[in-house]
């Protein structure tokens, strides 16, 4: 859009007066953030309304993406990049003596999501406005983010992360004529109408409103606004008799407060399936009605919708869509059925068995019963048409949705739609070869890839501005919107005037980081060190543990020998442990514990620091990931899907420190094997233990002295106040035979990282692979993989 300061000025000083009725010097930066932001909504309503009325007017087929998670962090920079005017208020809150950062720091992040699959999501929902496609989000409204983490004497405590705060959400517009009504529980029996034709018939069942709210989705300077719906619950007014306590209102309220509640309990199982089906059915009741607006025949919905699945939290849409179409809208079940295999499309997110959601039966048909009775209809037909075509019995049973007491959402969403996607090409591989084998030998024509990618204007132009300001003066500002510019940057590795200048870029992150860690944890680092970063979700595959057992051989090495001559190194860490989950909250304590004896050794001289920095969330990755000098991603091969920090460190000069699983293969397609440090099995090594059952942590543990002291340190007193975290992780180790291999990959992880050692004390070559990364990262910008999307599975026009 077009603005000047001046003009910016007058209107942000209108908007302060009009609604917080004071001026500039008065206001506080929450004050000033509500403000900005109010006026930034004046900007954008025009092109979000116009935008609305261009989809409607030409029949616009739309993709409608469903995820339980998104993750957006902090709106306000992103919005003002987005409208091109972010330099302008910088310049014009310098003007007026405003500090940009404090009303930055004002907005608190949207806690809509926890990790990789959230972030994913609100990638795709920037690149499907900046590409152009039609393209919205539908998720909840929680009001309430998984928790907010303390560390507490080393260990997690949660707390509520309550992000609405007392500003609540500036970027929303609840729209009241879009509610819809949500059945739950009760029994349901089929009667025969006046036609003959059966219809349910519902008793006692509650009755929920699902009330909508927009948050606009900017596409990069490009005037295009696209939306993301997120649903919150009230109680219609015709039933708040049912409702008389305060406690009877809050089991309502409880579906859209908290993400992820713990599903340890049947209470809580029940409400995590209430969540689940509760956005889906108000997010496809809604399109139906949209599309119905538009007086087109509900039997080609899916020429102008599509619905896709996020992970299998969405994954009762399928039978959902069946249950709208067959009983509210009157479809025959044929017809129905091949307007929802045409509609609905899945992303498989994992390989790991435990993490494909299976509900009770029994629970399923209490809260939804008469979802539960379209399911076994919709297994019953599947059934008979795979034994019509001469299908194995026992592939059929693999690939039903009811069995042995449980439906299988996974299964579902594959037989109820016409696209399964994995996210890397590892990934996609294993899928075929493994985790979903009978599926694709039914149905070859539904599977493909679509690797991960990230926001590269968020990790870069956001986060990292004096990178920006770098590869801008080297080749021009063109790689702004047109990321794959970047590969200019290799023209330029070679040249020691640009790799010192690349060098000073992170020094100043690393400086940033620093100023961070000494204020909020008392640990002073030293930017000359290595930045060896660790942040992801604490999950025992992802391994964090194989790199706490290299700090600790690293710790005996230096009380062997301070004199050892190694590059000091700051091992840093960030994640959060869902709560139900022991092993990961020990483990914490346990990097917490180690970083309180190795900080305090003076005897170390520096050369060994570990900090762990707590609440890891986007903005605070936002500070860390251009800070790393080295990037962990070291899951055992073969379990991580994809991984999307991988690519921002990539993108912001990071060296990858690496397994072959997930995206870590493609990125070393992109960099080659000289500017990547890989390690460790490969996924078919790991698949021959598996096949093999050979696998045997104690007679390692028991021949290699150095695993051997490495992993009695656990036990042994060496780390202090861990006694019965360190009994823990050392029975997991020994005792329960090292589920994901650490000792197995612990030499070879160790050489790896003596490898980055030695690469690290020469600067040139260092830099020319940080140079050769940020220069080869625009292969996983999300606008391409969203336009993968649009075109090969949504077929959708920009």
């Amino acid at each position: 859009m077009k603005l000047t300061k001046e003009e910016f000025i007058r209107d942000f000083k209108d908007t302060l007066h009009e609604e917080q009725l004071i001026k500039v010097p008065d206001a506080t930066p929450a004050e000033l953030f509500t403000s900005l932001a109010q006026t930034v909504r004046k900007y954008y309503t025009p092109l979000w309304l116009e935008r609305n009325r261009k989809i409607s007017e030409n029949h616009e087929k739309v993709a409608y993406y469903f995820s339980i998670e998104f993750l957006p962090g902090r709106m306000l920079e992103t919005n003002l990049l987005n409208l091109g005017i972010l330099d302008i208020v910088k310049e014009a809150f310098a003007e007026l003596n405003v500090d940009f950062d404090a009303v930055k720091n004002a907005e608190h992040d949207m806690a809509l999501g926890n990790g990789g699959l959230g972030r994913l999501a609100a990638a795709f929902m920037d690149s499907l406005a900046t590409t152009g496609y039609p393209g919205f989000g539908n998720g909840l409204r929680y009001k309430y983010g998984l928790f907010k983490q303390r560390i507490v004497d080393g260990y997690q405590v949660e707390l509520p992360d309550s992000w609405f705060g007392s500003i609540g959400n500036v970027w929303e517009t609840r729209k009241d004529h879009d509610t819809v009504e949500v059945k739950l529980f009760g029994d349901v029996y089929l009667q025969a109408d006046k036609d003959g034709k059966l219809s349910p018939v519902y008793n006692n069942a509650q009755i929920l409103r699902a009330v909508p709210y927009d948050v606009p989705q900017l596409g990069y300077q490009n005037d295009i606004v696209n939306n993301l719906r997120l649903w919150d619950v009230e109680i219609p007014e015709e039933y708040e008799l049912d409702y008389p306590t305060i406690a009877d209102r809050r089991s309502v309220q409880d579906i859209t407060s908290i993400l992820y509640p713990d599903d340890s309990s049947y209470e809580g199982k029940q409400l995590r399936l209430v969540q689940e089906y509760f956005m889906t059915s108000a997010g496809l009741q809604t399109i139906i009605k949209s599309y119905l607006k538009q007086g087109l025949p509900l039997e080609k919905i899916h020429e102008k919708v599509s619905v896709h699945i996020n992970d299998t939290h969405p994954a009762v849409a399928p039978a959902e869509f069946m249950r709208l179409l067959v009983d509210e809208y009157r479809l025959e079940w044929d017809v129905a059925w091949d307007v929802t295999t045409k509609t609905m499309s899945y992303t498989n997110h994992t390989i790991l068995a435990e993490a494909l959601e299976k509900w009770d039966a029994e629970l399923f048909k209490k809260v939804l019963p008469r979802v539960y009775q379209i399911i076994l209809e919709i297994d019953n037909r599947f059934v008979s048409d795979m034994a019509s075509d001469g299908v194995a019995p026992q592939i059929i049973e693999n690939t039903r949705i009811v069995k042995d007491g449980l439906i299988h959402m996974a299964n579902l969403a594959i037989i109820g739609g016409y696209s399964v996607n994995g996210v890397a090409k590892l990934h996609t591989e294993l899928l075929k070869e493994d985790t979903l084998r009978d599926f694709y030998n039914l149905y070859p024509e539904k599977f493909n890839n679509k690797t991960n990618g990230i926001v590269q204007r968020r990790w870069t132009q956001i986060a990292d501005q004096p990178l920006s300001k770098t590869i801008d003066k080297w080749i021009g500002s063109g790689w702004r919107s047109d990321i794959h510019e970047l590969r200019k940057l290799n023209d330029l590795v070679d040249n020691p005037e640009v790799l010192n200048d690349f060098y000073h870029v992170k020094q100043e992150a690393k400086a940033r980081l620093a100023a961070y860690i000494k204020e909020t944890t008392g640990i002073e680092v030293s930017t000359d060190a290595i930045f060896d970063v660790q942040v992801k979700r604490l999950h025992a595959y992802k391994r964090q543990l194989l790199n706490v057992l290299n700090i600790i051989k690293q710790y005996w090495d230096l009380k062997d020998n301070p004199d050892k001559d190694i590059v000091p190194h700051v091992y840093i860490f960030g994640a959060k442990a869902a709560p139900g989950y022991h092993f990961a909250k020990s483990v914490i304590k346990v990097i917490n514990e180690l970083a309180n004896l190795i900080n305090n050794d003076s005897s170390l001289n520096g050369k060994l620091k570990v900090v762990f920095l707590e609440n890891y969330n986007v903005s605070l990755a936002e500070l860390i990931i251009p800070a790393a000098n080295v990037s962990e991603q070291i899951s055992l091969a073969s379990k991580e899907a994809s991984g999307t920090s991988n690519m921002k460190f990539m993108m912001t000069g990071a060296i990858t420190l690496a397994t072959l699983d997930g995206a870590n293969i493609e990125i070393k397609d992109e960099v080659g094997s000289d500017n990547i440090v890989i390690f460790g099995m490969d996924k078919d090594d790991v698949y021959r233990h598996y096949e093999r059952h050979d696998y045997y942590s104690r007679s390692i543990y028991e021949n290699n002295p150095i695993i051997r002291r490495v992993v009695d340190s656990f036990i042994n007193g060496t780390i202090p106040n861990i006694q019965g975290e360190g009994t823990e992780i050392y029975e997991s180790l020994i005792t329960h035979n090292d589920e994901y291999f650490l000792l197995e990959d612990f030499t070879a992880y160790v050489e790896a990282q003596e490898k980055i050692d030695q690469l690290y004390r020469n600067q040139e070559q260092w830099m020319r692979m940080s140079l050769i990364n940020i220069a080869n990262s625009d292969k996983f910008t999300s606008d391409d993989t969203i336009t993968q999307y649009a075109k090969e599975i949504w077929q959708l026009k920009n």
